[in-house]
């Protein structure tokens, strides 16, 4: 694979797995009755977006990596 390629790929991968790790772990503010006045009461309370955007990367970086394996081992022909 071409590193153009794996950046690419990894682009990709990294952009479909944030959509699949940004809602685990949200609480409302309505939920945790902590409502800030002038925003919508299903807003997230503490939306960790740090420990999100880590975790996002790490599963994304294994995600890539099986994907890059199968590429070299099972797509590229011999020789």
């Amino acid at each position: 694979m071409t590193w153009t390629l794996g950046l690419a790929l990894y682009f990709v991968i990294w952009w479909v797995v944030l959509f699949a790790v940004l809602p685990f772990g949200v609480h409302s503010q309505q939920e945790m009755n902590d409502i800030v006045p002038g925003s919508e009461p299903g807003a997230p309370a503490r939306p960790r977006l740090g420990l999100k955007l880590l975790a996002n990367t790490v599963v994304a970086g294994v995600v890539w990596a099986i994907a890059d394996y199968v590429y070299i081992h099972y797509y590229l022909p011999p020789g």
